[in-house]
């Protein structure tokens, strides 16, 4: 998965020399890396789930508020991403038809660098919010030990 999003960095700058073939694989990587990342959200939902008493304990409390709220956000974000990337793609489609319209290569490539930019900081977004989650519970599991040492 880091792969394909350090591609899309490296390539987001040469946007105005690719091809379509090109372009249509940035549009199939980012729609294949959202859908992993609804699969991600999922899990991590099923982790607070499992983690529930724990964090809502006071030490807790505020900063889990505050990643579910994040998660909750990414989560609700992620269906018109995908819904943009998918018109993007079919929008491809006509430029490979048969009639050839001015400038409209270069429409597409202009909408197309703004919509990558906009997949990766998502992606950088919801990578912060899975590392807030994963630090909580890290947080939760070495409190839990300390406090059976302790009896």
């Amino acid at each position: 998965m880091y792969k394909t999003m350090e591609m899309t960095r490296s390539y987001i700058k040469y946007i105005e020399w690719r091809n379509t073939e090109d372009l249509h694989e940035d549009i199939l990587h980012c729609i294949s890396e959202l859908r992993f990342i609804k699969d991600e959200q999922q899990f991590l939902e099923n982790i607070i789930k499992n983690y529930t008493l724990a964090l809502i304990d006071g030490n807790v409390y505020e900063k889990t508020k505050e990643v579910i709220r994040d998660l909750s956000q990414c989560k609700k974000n992620l269906s018109p991403l995908q819904k943009k990337l998918m018109a993007h793609s079919n929008k491809l489609q006509t430029l490979l038809d048969e009639v050839n319209i001015p400038n409209e290569m270069e429409d597409y490539k202009d909408e197309h660098y703004p919509l990558m930019f906009e997949v990766i900081a998502y992606y950088s977004n919801f990578k912060k919010v899975k590392l807030n989650i994963f630090n909580l519970i890290k947080q939760i599991n070495k409190e839990g030990k300390q406090k059976r040492l302790l009896q």
